[in-house]
């Protein structure tokens, strides 16, 4: 059964990928005008390397240890999620068609983004427990720091968004470090059921 799961917990984790990897390509290379401006080499760079880093550097680690785990895929999918939630909002023209989008998306972003990254950080047997929701509230606000500074140098700062650019970043750092506790609170309540 356990090695059931895992395979479906591969294949969807592999779909998210794939899908993700085709939106990025054709908004790097498709000359389609709505993805112009928005930072579309970086993400598909930047996003391809973090979406597999997470089943590379499981991969490393276990190689060194007696008893090497299988890679958990669920968390791995949850990860890449986040990375295909952003992809499609921006292939559905969601953050210019639909203006809440924007915050929607960086609460679920980092929500999706911190609950895989979550389900690694609970395998540590993290103590006291209500530590581990610190850690992944935690890592989620730094991570919506550096996001926010990524869009400003890639396309804030040379774009035609620099007007509110300073109401936008605070928003979207408060709505990504929101998603992460609430992925922590999730993680915390439910890590033994999901890995």
């Amino acid at each position: 059964m356990h090695r059931q799961q895992s395979r479906v917990a591969f294949l969807v984790a592999a779909t998210f990928f794939v899908a993700t990897e085709v939106q990025l390509l054709v908004g790097t290379f498709g000359g389609i005008d709505r993805f112009q401006g928005k930072g579309f080499i970086y993400r598909l760079l930047l996003n391809t390397v973090l979406m597999l880093a997470a089943p590379v550097i499981w991969r490393l680690v276990q190689r060194r240890r007696a008893d090497p785990q299988p890679i958990p895929w669920w968390p791995c999918a949850l990860i890449i999620a986040s990375f295909l939630w952003d992809a499609l909002g921006n292939s559905l023209d969601l953050y210019d068609g639909w203006e809440p989008f924007d915050n929607v998306s960086h609460f679920v972003t980092w929500f999706l983004l911190l609950w895989g990254v979550g389900l690694f950080i609970a395998r540590a047997n993290v103590q006291p427990r209500w530590v581990l929701i610190t850690l992944i509230t935690g890592l989620g606000a730094a991570i919506a720091v550096v996001w926010e500074l990524g869009e400003y140098v890639t396309f804030i700062q040379q774009g035609t968004e620099l007007a509110g650019a300073y109401e936008d970043t605070l928003s979207d750092e408060f709505l990504g470090t929101l998603g992460a506790l609430c992925a922590g609170v999730l993680v915390h309540l439910t890590h033994r059921r999901l890995e």
